[in-house]
């Protein structure tokens, strides 16, 4: 059971469910069940490095987009100016 809902929680990218299956990991009897779970612990941290480098270019982007938005933003100005 602990293997099939793992390999679900790598198959919907779920990071929250898979952090919350290795902290509740069971001891394994077959080697069988312990190769398995060598293998899918294998894909998870595969999956969170690539999450984690997908999310350092989104904020880069985002970073990049808002210094843009910053120096084209118009410098506001008093509406009471009667010089204007």
């Amino acid at each position: 059971m602990w293997l099939n809902n793992l390999q679900i929680a790598i198959i919907e990218k779920n990071t929250d469910n898979i952090d919350e299956l290795l902290d509740n990991m069971p001891k394994f009897e077959k080697v069988k069940d312990m190769e398995s779970a060598s293998y899918l612990l294998r894909e998870a941290a595969e999956l969170i490095y690539t999450l984690q480098d997908e999310t350092k270019i989104i904020m880069n982007k985002m970073e990049k987009n808002l210094k843009f938005l910053e120096s084209i933003q118009l410098e506001p100005t008093n509406k009471l100016d009667l010089k204007s």
